[in-house]
């Protein structure tokens, strides 16, 4: 599943009462480019479907969270210390 196919399960699936802010969060994403963006994006969707349960919100919960992982994105350099 991708990231694009989570948020719009998330959206297909707005109207349980779970999900309420991860909705919104989820529609803007859906909208999003890869990036830095869109990762913040999945952090806010993340946290705000942890009332959320049944085997589709554990996919999507999976795909966020990889998507998510500090590991496979560059380090940021600060600009003005440059570090």
């Amino acid at each position: 599943m991708t990231v694009q196919e989570a948020l719009g399960k998330i959206w297909e699936n707005r109207h349980e009462k779970s999900l309420n802010y991860a909705v919104n969060y989820a529609k803007y994403g859906m909208y999003l480019e890869d990036g830095e963006e869109l990762r913040v994006q999945c952090l806010y969707v993340l946290g705000n479907i942890t009332r959320w349960r049944g085997e589709v919100a554990k996919e999507v919960r999976q795909t966020l969270k990889d998507y998510t992982k500090k590991d496979q994105w560059p380090k940021h350099r600060d600009p003005v210390n440059n570090f």
